[in-house]
């Protein structure tokens, strides 16, 4: 059954699923075959040509601007800055923040090789200089690569003039965003502080 095998270990490396999760998944899959499968393989190949990153926020999107970008309503001179599209996902389920983003696509870390120059930190750089921004808000996961990085684009964007605050910490520490319940969410959000 090398083929069943091939897909339980293609499903076995996505996040939050391991071994035991992929089979259930792939014989579900097989069992309904008929009735899943199509539509399925259909969506996968959907999302494959037509999702891509926003190129403001870095978001994902049908489109070159995301709607949360190209929306009039959401306040532009508010930036948060987030790791992970994941994270700006759980910030916008909590429905509080009526700001834009920007996603860095990761965290400084020398043990990883993460530098500056891997983020998109000149991106963030540009958007506060040409936009009018305000308000910077940090949401970045409080571990040492989420601080360093917080503490790097503080620095990097000192000449800019705006205000930069970070999550309350109510969040805890080692935690990431997208494993959070919205009431932890918002009320961080809330809370924020001047770095």
């Amino acid at each position: 059954m090398r083929a069943l095998d091939d897909i339980i270990d293609l499903f076995a490396h996505l996040p939050g699923l391991g071994p035991r999760s992929a089979r259930k998944i792939a014989l579900h899959l097989l069992k309904k075959r008929h009735l899943l499968l199509p539509e399925f393989i259909e969506k996968l190949k959907v999302m494959s040509s037509s999702v891509h990153q926003c190129k403001i926020c870095g978001n994902y999107d049908e489109y070159d601007i995301c709607e949360i970008c190209s929306s009039e309503k959401r306040d532009k001179s508010v930036i948060c800055v987030v790791n992970d599209i994941a994270d700006l996902w759980a910030i916008e389920h909590t429905g509080g923040y009526k700001g834009v983003y920007h996603v860095l696509g990761g965290l400084l870390s020398a043990i990883d090789g993460v530098t500056p120059v891997s983020l998109r930190l000149d991106d963030l750089k540009r958007r506060v200089s040409a936009d009018n921004v305000k308000e910077i808000i940090m949401a970045l996961p409080v571990t040492i690569e989420g601080q360093t990085t917080l503490h790097y684009i503080a620095e990097m964007l000192k000449p800019c003039s705006v205000k930069i605050t970070m999550l309350a910490l109510g969040i805890p520490v080692g935690g990431e965003l997208d494993y959070l319940d919205d009431g932890t969410i918002l009320n961080a959000m809330k809370a924020r502080n001047a770095v």
